[in-house]
């Protein structure tokens, strides 16, 4: 056996200690987190189906595919390749989605070429922004985001140019 192997079972081992140590009821706390949890999840399960049913129909409507056209000018002269466009459309909406497009992107060109490096280093380094305001301003029933949403995706449009960038210079 690895020494990782044993990380888990140390890890709950100091846990129980640490709860034995300070006169915690231990089971008691797992079962009020466990239930808390239950409900955390029960709440934003609404906000997951939406999410994941409105991608899905935006995917087999073609609209995907039509907004990938349209932005291919654009994104191919800030010197991202037109190939990633649906990956940067659909990776601040859905991790699940963005990943089946990145396992596409990486089926059709090699991991290790230009498409796919920008692909990996993009999809490593941007994050699902609309999904994450959705999820957390949804549970917290948050109504006004601010500056949020732009900053969000200023972040992501940072990410996607960072990533060819990085790999034309670190990567080619």
């Amino acid at each position: 056996m690895k020494p990782s192997d044993y990380l888990i079972p140390v890890v709950i081992a100091v846990i129980f200690i640490y709860g034995l140590v300070k006169g915690t009821n231990i089971f008691e706390a797992f079962i009020e987190g466990a239930a808390n949890g239950l409900r955390v999840a029960v709440k934003i399960a609404p906000t997951m189906l939406a999410i994941t049913m409105g991608v899905g129909m935006f995917k087999a409507s073609g609209a995907l595919d039509l907004l990938s056209h349209f932005f291919e000018p654009v994104v191919t002269l800030a010197g991202l390749p037109r190939e990633v466009v649906p990956l940067m459309l659909i990776r601040p909406i859905s991790g699940t989605g963005a990943l089946a497009i990145f396992k596409d992107i990486l089926a059709e060109f090699h991991p290790d070429s230009y498409v796919g490096k920008v692909a990996s280093v993009m999809q490593g380094s941007t994050e699902t922004t609309f999904y994450t305001i959705a999820l957390y301003y949804g549970v917290t029933s948050v109504k006004k985001t601010r500056h949020t949403l732009l900053s969000a995706a200023a972040g992501d449009l940072t990410g996607f140019i960072m990533s060819a960038l990085t790999v034309g210079i670190f990567l080619l």
